[in-house]
């Protein structure tokens, strides 16, 4: 247990895909206009891979702040200055109802105002933009490409420097889309990052032990949405309690009994992130901008 009361883990997790990503990115990087990144509003920080800002330097930023139907409307709101302070142009969408997502094409043209006004003094007035879309698996990429492109989405056709299999996708006539595979991935220096990734599903929990995972997301939640507890498992949690003990509180106010009297934690474990999943516990963010 680290001092803050957290149960440490060994993580099991090995990230075969990155350079692969990284060479892509490096391949194409000069053929786009600015690069869109897809993060999930209730762990921006998590969700964000540490290598964007170096393989994408120099490109304006548009930074999607997505599952904000999911997230804390006051802590997405302080992400989204938080972005702000840093240059980047923000977005926030719920990509899986469409919530938002008109916004993209209004807020890359605002980001890339000065480059429209260059190609119209050279009379390349039509010309399209190009982003390219960045984001770990699991963020919602692939849903928001497809919001945005609604039934107009089309390849644009080939394009020089562009690596075989990925897809230019054509918005409008002004706009063109780099897809590239989900297979960015932060790299797991901490074990918070990897629990935030297996908590939001992004990364499956089964390479992280549940029942210590669960542990953790129960004492999290204690100190940051004490309420979602008392609202969801019908108990007050003790502010000096484990993760553990709070767990096991919660497997009693459920009844879920094991044969020799115990109680089925692991279950419970699995309950409580399939819950948070499903939004059973409310709009809850994980983490928070620091200042």
């Amino acid at each position: 247990m680290d001092g803050r009361g957290f149960e440490k883990m060994n993580i099991q997790w090995f990230p075969g895909h990155m350079t692969k990503a990284q060479r892509m990115i490096e391949e194409n990087i000069k053929q786009v206009d600015a690069v869109c990144e897809i993060l999930d509003a209730r762990i921006p920080r998590s969700s964000r891979n540490p290598d964007i800002d170096r393989l994408a330097a120099g490109k304006p930023r548009l930074i999607i702040l997505n599952r904000t139907d999911l997230a804390d409307p006051q802590i997405t709101a302080r992400w989204k200055r938080h972005f702000e302070k840093k240059g980047y142009a923000i977005l926030e969408t719920d990509a899986r109802t469409g919530r938002g997502v008109s916004g993209f094409g209004p807020a890359v043209r605002r980001l890339l105002a000065e480059k429209l006004r260059d190609y119209e003094a050279k009379g390349q007035a039509g010309r399209p933009l190009r982003i390219m879309i960045l984001g770990i698996p699991n963020v919602g990429k692939s849903t928001f490409i497809n919001k945005v492109a609604g039934r107009k989405a089309a390849v644009a056709g080939d394009k020089p420097g562009v690596t075989r299999g990925k897809q230019w996708i054509s918005i409008d006539a002004g706009l063109d889309l780099l897809d590239t595979p989900g297979i960015l991935w932060p790299k797991f220096d901490s074990q918070e990052v990897g629990e935030m990734l297996a908590i939001t599903n992004a990364i499956k929990a089964d390479v992280l032990d549940k029942e210590t995972l669960g542990a953790n997301f129960m004492l999290r939640l204690s100190r940051m949405y004490p309420q979602a507890i008392e609202t969801r498992y019908k108990f007050t949690p003790d502010p000096a309690a484990s993760g553990f003990a709070l767990l096991e509180q919660a497997a009693k106010k459920r009844g879920f009994l094991l044969s020799r009297g115990e109680y089925d934690i692991e279950r419970m474990a699995n309950t409580l992130l399939g819950e948070y999943h499903d939004g059973k516990l409310g709009r809850l963010s994980l983490e928070q901008p620091d200042g």
